[in-house]
Order: C-alpha cells, then sequence, then structure tokens
C-alpha cells in the first residue's frame, strides 16, 4: 500500500481554471492539468524566487518533494506552451494557507525579487552599524562618496 500523500501548504489563489492557446477552440485543444501545489511550487521559485528549502518549508513538504513538484509543472507549462495545448488547474491534496512574504535570507528584510536583495535599506546606511553585513552587502558596491563607511587612518 503507497504511502499516504501529505497535505501542501498553497497561498495562491486561481481567479480561472486554466490557460487556453490563442485562435483554438477548447473543445478542440488536448489539455495538460497541473495540481494547485505544481502551482504554488512555480509561484515560490519563479514569482517570488525563493530557493529550493524555504519554498519547501512554505509548502509543508521536504526539498526533494518540493523538488518533484516543482519539476513536474514545469514540465506540464511547457509542454502547454510549447505544444500549443490547455492548462488545466486542478485541486489536490492541499491546504489554503495565506502565509506572508518570505524574509530576505541575508539580513532578515521584508522581501526578495530573485536571487539578490531588494530591502527597504536598499544600502542606503552603511558603516559600523551595517543592516546586512556578510558577503551579499550591497553598500560595498557603492562609490566612495556614496559609501558612507569612513577609514580610521
Amino acid at each position: 500500500m503507497p504511502r499516504p500523500v501529505v497535505l501542501r501548504r498553497v497561498g495562491c489563489h486561481m481567479k480561472g481554471r486554466g490557460f487556453r492557446p490563442i485562435g483554438q477552440p477548447a473543445c478542440k485543444a488536448d489539455a495538460v492539468s497541473i495540481g494547485l501545489d505544481e502551482l504554488e511550487a512555480i509561484r515560490l521559485a519563479d514569482l517570488e524566487g525563493l530557493y529550493q528549502d524555504a519554498a519547501a518549508e512554505r509548502m509543508g513538504v521536504s526539498r526533494q518533494t518540493y523538488a518533484r513538484i516543482l519539476a513536474r509543472a514545469r514540465h506540464a507549462v511547457a509542454a502547454s506552451l510549447l505544444e500549443a495545448r490547455m492548462l488545466l488547474v486542478e485541486s489536490g491534496p492541499v491546504i489554503e494557507d495565506t502565509a506572508p512574504p518570505a524574509d530576505c535570507p541575508v539580513h532578515g528584510g521584508k522581501r526578495r525579487q530573485g536571487r539578490t536583495c531588494h530591502c527597504p535599506t536598499g544600502g542606503a546606511t552603511c558603516g559600523e552599524s551595517c543592516p546586512h553585513p556578510g558577503p551579499f552587502c550591497e553598500c560595498r558596491s557603492l562609490p566612495p562618496a556614496k559609501n558612507q563607511r569612513r577609514s580610521s587612518s
């Protein structure tokens, strides 16, 4: 007997049931379906730019399970786009949960877009009390005139 499916937390709300290619009637188009969990995996990885560990934690699954869900979702979306097939979004083993946006893993700021930090501080202030020290500090890449660090010589 197979293992029971773990319910996945989903924070996206779909307004429609799917998408279809322009110029084809829905009754004549082949269909590809994805679950709400697969749509959520795409949203977390590609729209919010989360790493797999953080996205898996938000969905309540292991990183390996998240990677499989994401691979299936991306395969279905690519097949739909390239083969002019309808993409249907179906429900599945999910729990609707609206979690707040993830904090920046570099310095705990409000949000991230892609793989770089766009927190409200944005590198405006930097010094001994730099709000985001570490290898990804944007302040260190500022020209000397704008950088607030002072060398003690």
